[in-house]
């Protein structure tokens, strides 16, 4: 009997050990957001209502440089100056793992955000968050 009891004994402190290492392994900071935030299905399908042109991404620009370089940096590495703070490793807008979402994955994030990004749907009006997103895919040409 005594051999059972240490034999369980052992099993669960195994368990313990392995969920204990899961928990560790989930907070650690090895990828970026983009890796790991995925917008719901039915943003795939959402269309970009604006047209991108010129002056559509200078204003989107301008918001960008307002709204988001602080924390995803002026090239949209995910670099800013206080991105280093934030406890998490911010998307690099850049890379082709960004430039695969559509332009509604990309929407409904701006839109609903993901702590520490905030939410864009009360600061940013429709037409600014589109803007935007339209300066972001400049960013796949750098």
């Amino acid at each position: 009997m005594k051999k059972n009891e240490a034999g369980i004994f052992a099993i669960l402190v195994i368990f313990t050990l392995l969920q204990i290492g899961s928990v560790l392994a989930k907070g650690k900071n090895t990828g970026s957001d983009t890796d790991s935030w995925v917008a719901p299905p039915t943003a795939k399908n959402i269309q970009n209502p604006i047209t991108s042109d010129a002056k559509v991404k200078a204003e989107g620009k301008k918001i960008f440089e307002q709204q988001c370089a602080t924390c995803h940096g002026n090239g949209g590495k995910g670099d800013g100056p206080a991105g280093k703070y934030l406890g998490k490793k911010l998307p690099d807008f850049t890379k082709a793992l960004f430039s695969q979402q559509t332009d509604g994955e990309i929407f409904w994030k701006l839109t609903n955000g993901n702590a520490p990004m905030p939410a864009f749907k009360e600061i940013l009006s429709e037409e600014k968050r589109w803007q935007v997103i339209n300066y972001l895919r400049t960013f796949a040409s750098h």
